[in-house]
């Protein structure tokens, strides 16, 4: 566990992940230095609507809004916190307001640590979108086509034999690596042909994740 925990640590307080990584490692190292520039302690943080209205500035500057057609036509489903409209053959993009997260900061995490954990289902940062004066993250996956029920059991007995102990519900936690895993649902958790692939995942980071 200590190399995986000294690999993730690298990834969102470090230099690592490069690539297509890097555009998400980018809005992230971003969110990080305005969130340390505006703390005057601990306890004091920008609203969201504050770090919001800095990441749309920042994201204008950088020119990563997103500027493709999203057409209702290719519209597959919505949840509480995305929509999903189908890309081309093999891809889907989702649109995410991060309502799941208290910060913008908190959601890019959660991608990074995605993308390190589940590389087969791994997002591609393509933008940011406004509408209708809401920003969203504008993500690519590959679209995976389900070929039986996922067994929940089945998929606890993994969790916990890789060090996350159920918590509630579908919740998980590894206090090894500091990191909470939630809402793992038979939705977002999809098997095909005996695999398990995480499409949609929601990480959290605790104090204990930047401890050595």
């Amino acid at each position: 566990m200590k190399h995986i925990k000294d690999e993730l640590q690298n990834i969102i307080i470090g230099n690592g992940q490069d690539g297509q990584g890097s555009q998400l490692k980018k809005i992230q190292d971003f969110l990080r230095r305005n969130e340390n520039a505006g703390s005057k302690s601990e306890e004091q943080k920008h609203l969201k609507s504050e770090e919001e209205s800095f990441l749309i500035d920042y994201a204008r500057s950088e020119h990563l809004i997103f500027s493709g057609d999203i057409s209702e036509d290719l519209f597959i489903s919505e949840g509480a916190e995305q929509k999903v409209y189908r890309f081309d053959d093999h891809s889907v993009v989702k649109l995410n307001g991060s309502v799941f997260y208290e910060y913008w900061l908190d959601y890019f995490n959660s991608l990074l640590i995605h993308n390190y954990f589940f590389k087969s289902t791994s997002y591609e940062f393509l933008g940011f979108k406004v509408i209708n004066d809401s920003l969203y993250a504008v993500v690519r996956q590959d679209f995976i086509i389900a070929t039986e029920t996922t067994d929940l059991s089945a998929l606890r007995y993994l969790l916990e034999y890789n060090g996350f102990s159920h918590i509630r519900n579908n919740d998980y936690q590894s206090s090894d690596l500091g990191i909470i895993f939630e809402d793992l649902h038979d939705e977002n958790v999809l098997s095909r042909e005996g695999l398990l692939y995480f499409i949609d995942t929601v990480f959290y980071i605790t104090p204990s994740f930047y401890e050595n």
